[in-house]
């Protein structure tokens, strides 16, 4: 079927910084038209016209091979469909715009939704979302992907009281609980075909899954998984230098310690949800340490034009960036402490000035320093997000 495209709303281009600044409920208008906005652009530039599924990559290049995948075979086949990492980015975006704008329920069930099922396995046990779309050859299905797929429908019931949104959830649960065993202690693989490590990524943020459907069900046992998640990630993968999380343990218990801001920010937001739900001040002193160091590492200064002088987030994965934010979100509604929030907003204020192109999407930098002839799907979903999160503070 052929789908609408959305326009560009081409007057919001104009809004400055100066726009953000006249009141709180004027800066969260124009931080939801700009997530509304840059959603516009990404379904005018990666749609298709037979289905609901999107291009990876602006302009499309039918010989883009994708390199963050565990089979060499399938990163080596061309695909004409963004895999599902790059499209969970749109649910995310969606469901954030929600937050303030309820409405957006008819891009949720009328678009995104749709698509998603492309991807919906339901021949291998127990069933989840593989990282290729169903109809091409059995894809590997990862953890760490089904998980951001877990948060959102968690944070849709929570928002909709719908319960198809909640079972989604649990379903995307007992996947992921089939990824836990007890070498090296415990934890969540990365690949369901590929056991060879236990990453900060699907752990950190398998945490923070379970205890969002801890707080939507009541449920004890999502409480105790929880718990022993955030556990097994701290003891396990945490810098103890820093406080910040290095990448992977494999089953040698050798560790990679690259450090990414979303591995950190998800612990962060796990500490910060075990604070409020326990009481315990260890989890938010854990958050608050993190917390710092990522504002540290993951920030750098910049000097505007007009010689202001400030924090802005570091070029790199913007998603990465994104996932971060939504700890450090967590953090600021249990501690009250504005430092880290204002930054992101300097730097998502930055970014609609020096890093948005005449299409409506994003570089890979908030500076505009550094851009990209290609414009990653991922990106363009993570700008959304982080644009409809400063709406609904």
């Amino acid at each position: 079927m052929k789908l609408a495209s959305f326009p560009i709303c081409a007057a919001l281009c104009a809004f400055a910084v100066s726009s953000c600044a006249s009141g709180s409920s004027d800066m969260q208008e124009a931080y939801l038209e700009k997530a509304k906005t840059t959603m516009q652009s990404v379904y005018t530039c990666y749609s298709v016209a037979e289905n609901f599924l999107l291009r990876e990559n602006y302009p499309f290049d039918d010989g883009y091979k994708a390199g963050y995948l565990a089979s060499e075979e399938q990163a080596s086949r061309p695909n004409p469909y963004s895999y599902l990492w790059p499209f969970s980015g749109t649910l995310s975006a969606v469901a954030a715009i929600m937050e303030t704008e309820p409405s957006y329920q008819d891009i949720l069930t009328g678009r995104v939704l749709p698509g998603l099922e492309e991807y919906y396995d339901a021949k291998r046990e127990p069933h989840a979302y593989s990282s290729y779309i169903k109809s091409a050859p059995a894809s590997d299905r990862f953890y760490d992907d089904n998980v951001w797929l877990g948060i959102d429908f968690t944070d849709l019931y929570v928002l909709t009281e719908k319960p198809e949104y909640l079972e989604k959830a649990e379903m995307i649960w007992k996947f992921i609980e089939s990824g836990i065993d007890d070498k090296l202690g415990g934890g969540i693989y990365w690949c369901e075909q590929k056991k060879g490590s236990k990453n900060t990524c699907s752990n950190a943020p398998g945490s923070v899954f379970a205890l969002k459907l801890y707080k939507a069900t009541g449920n004890p046992h999502y409480l105790e998984q929880g718990k022993a998640l955030y556990e097994w990630t701290r003891n396990t993968l945490m810098d103890s230098t820093d406080f910040l999380y290095f990448d992977n343990i494999n089953l040698s218990g050798k560790i990679q310690t690259w450090k990414f801001a979303y591995n950190s920010g998800q612990m962060v937001q796990a500490g910060a949800l075990l604070y409020g739900i326990t009481g315990d001040k260890k989890y938010l002193s854990d958050a608050a340490r993190t917390a710092e160091s990522c504002y540290d590492y993951f920030f750098e200064d910049y000097t505007a034009e007009d010689g202001t002088s400030f924090r802005i987030l570091k070029a790199g994965n913007t998603w990465f960036n994104a996932v971060m934010v939504r700890g450090l979100i967590e953090l600021y509604r249990a501690d009250g402490n504005r430092t880290y929030i204002d930054a992101v907003r300097k730097s998502l204020d930055t970014a609609w000035e020096k890093s948005r192109t005449e299409e409506g999407l994003f570089n890979d930098d908030c500076s505009g320093r550094k851009t990209n002839e290609t414009k990653w799907l991922l990106v363009q979903g993570a700008m959304a997000e982080m644009y409809a999160r400063m709406a609904a503070l």
